[in-house]
């Protein structure tokens, strides 16, 4: 563990000073999915229908390249959860901090209710990977609202997974540098403009198919696709008996 890891573990753990009710308080901030993607989901579709009345040729034009944004954003943000996952796999294994007897003295007793095997790895954070490519994206297309995003992201998902000890400050800092760093990659204009296209054209000519494809992807990520992790898992069970 470096010395930056460190530094920011006991800067962070000690916040709270073991406080129950600000370790509780955490814990619900960590569970809540409001507190993670919810709002971050509902930003990206303010952006898409924010300039739904314009008419002049101009705002025309921002309107498209802000759809634009929203659907790169969305890819951006299912790659970075992918990249995010087989990284976890193929690099090498980094026990979460929780689990490190020698540093569990400074986490609080808590109980986190989601996925947390100590066979998946800490490095890098896929939640911040994830998350940090959406706001990228709500960024790119207001930066005051995209300015908001980002700090939801650091404060509200990339915090308090620090101070519970499910990842060190270094895994947060990578995911959150790899979700920017793909999301600015595929929002280069002509990458962005070719990506986007099928799926706008598709939305123009089959809206209500398109919108209702939105709304499942929407929640799915705002879920990080946990109840087909536990459907995927349930049924992996099933079979080896």
């Amino acid at each position: 563990m470096h010395a930056f890891d460190t530094r920011l573990i006991a800067l962070i753990t000690g916040m709270g000073q073991h406080s129950p009710a600000f370790t509780h308080a955490v814990e619900m901030i960590t569970n809540l999915y409001v507190c993670k993607g919810l709002v971050l989901m509902a930003l990206l579709w303010w952006v898409w229908f924010r300039h739904e009345r314009a008419d002049a040729r101009s705002s025309e034009a921002v309107r498209h390249r802000e759809r634009e944004i929203v659907v790169v954003a969305i890819a951006s943000g299912l790659i970075a959860l992918a990249a995010g996952r087989l990284l976890a796999h193929y690099m090498p294994f980094r026990l979460r901090p929780i689990y490190e007897p020698q540093l569990q003295s400074l986490y609080p007793v808590a109980s986190i209710h989601e996925l947390l095997p100590r066979t998946w790895s800490a490095f890098p954070s896929d939640h911040a990977m994830l998350w940090s490519a959406i706001a990228t994206g709500i960024f790119l297309a207001s930066r005051p609202v995209g300015l908001y995003a980002w700090l939801h992201t650091l404060l509200l998902i990339g915090l308090p997974r620090i101070y519970l000890g499910l990842h060190y400050p270094s895994d947060v800092l990578a995911g959150c540098v790899l979700g920017f760093g793909i999301a600015c990659m595929l929002n280069a204009q002509p990458v962005r403009t070719r990506l986007a296209a099928p799926f706008l054209a598709f939305a123009e000519r089959y809206p209500g198919t398109f919108f209702a494809a939105a709304f499942a992807l929407s929640f799915e990520l705002t879920t990080q696709f946990d109840e087909l992790r536990l459907l995927a898992h349930g049924v992996t069970h099933m079979i080896s008996i």
